[in-house]
């Protein structure tokens, strides 16, 4: 009977770790489990109890619109949605998400015709300009990628805050090279195999012919080679307390061609960050003073947020969605 404990309701999912720690439960499992030598008698959950607390009184509000394609099924998502809500802890806001279905921001349907009923397509852009800020996270398919392009060139142009992951960092350089570098016709040869301009391409690390285990998978080294021309430092090496190089997860097979990465990088949109070789491009950015933040990255920080310990990128969108993030970046050279 004393290990039969009571989860109520509560009003954040952050507090059951403290209604299990007021029934004991850490002095259960040290018992069954022998620990009692092992583990501190009472966890310290101070900071925590902090947290909790906290998310229950914040007023502010942060909308920040996913584009995604699978979107009816939101779990899909779940990595992403929880690393924003770590992040929107951090600035002290309450956490607004709108959903956008990528291929309703898209014209035609999938014939190519012109869709009879715009109110979706006009739904999705209303969406995305009363958003505070945009996240293009990852997926597989050619569908709805044309809708994330559109989306990357609206939020570079418009000013809007923008974090693109592994497919969406993908769309963020074609649709560079098609506006910026003028290769109308720059796509990714995963879905445009005899594309002009294949800016993304299939570079896997071992077999390039066979598709079994050729994804670039588990945590991978990111240097942050380049500053920006202007000589300021780059934003995501500053949200990652300015250290040389981070660890992060991948999971793709797709890479920017080496072969344009210099036009790419020269016309404005930076490669930052760069793997171990310098071969593949992992981070890129524009610089502060051409707009509030627009940032790709090839790899997954989903992966590593945590509470109390957000992902850098998902920080500064929310940061910069919120109007935080210039402060926060000065605080940080500053230390």
């Amino acid at each position: 009977p004393q290990s039969v404990l009571s989860v109520h309701n509560v009003n954040n999912v952050y507090h059951v770790p403290l209604m299990l720690m007021e029934q004991n439960l850490h002095k259960i499992i040290s018992k069954e489990l022998n620990l009692q030598d092992k583990i501190a008698v009472v966890p310290d959950m101070t900071k925590w109890s902090h947290m909790a607390h906290q998310v229950d009184s914040f007023k502010k509000v942060v909308k920040i619109a996913l584009i995604g394609k699978y979107t009816g099924f939101q779990d899909s998502y779940l990595s992403v949605i929880k690393s924003l809500m770590h992040a929107s802890i951090a600035c002290e806001r309450k956490l607004e998400l709108v959903w956008v279905e990528a291929t309703q921001l898209e014209e035609n349907d999938p014939n190519g015709e012109q869709k009879q009923d715009k109110a979706e397509y006009d739904s999705a852009w209303e969406k995305i300009s009363t958003a505070d800020g945009v996240i293009v996270p990852g997926g597989f398919g050619n569908r709805g990628f044309l809708g994330k392009v559109l989306a990357a060139n609206y939020c570079r142009i418009n000013n809007i805050p923008i974090l693109g992951i592994c497919l969406g960092f993908q769309a963020m350089v074609v649709e560079y090279a098609r506006n910026v570098l003028g290769h109308t016709s720059a796509n990714s040869s995963e879905f445009d195999e005899s594309t002009e301009h294949p800016v993304v391409f299939f570079m896997p690390e071992i077999d390039k012919e066979n598709m079994g285990g050729t994804m670039r998978l588990g945590s991978r080294i990111t240097k942050f080679t380049h500053d920006h021309d202007d000589n300021t430092t780059s934003t995501a090496k500053i949200l990652y307390g300015n250290n040389e190089e981070v660890s992060e997860r991948h999971r793709h097979r797709y890479e920017v061609n080496p072969d344009y990465v210099d036009a790419i990088h020269s016309a404005g949109l930076a490669f930052v960050g760069r793997d171990e070789k310098g071969e593949r491009m992992e981070v890129a950015e524009l610089k502060r003073s051409t707009h509030p933040y627009y940032m790709g990255c090839q790899y997954h920080p989903e992966f590593k947020s945590r509470p109390m310990r957000p992902s850098p990128p998902f920080l500064g969108l929310i940061l910069a969605s919120s109007g935080g993030l210039d402060e926060y970046l000065e605080s940080q050279k500053e230390e």
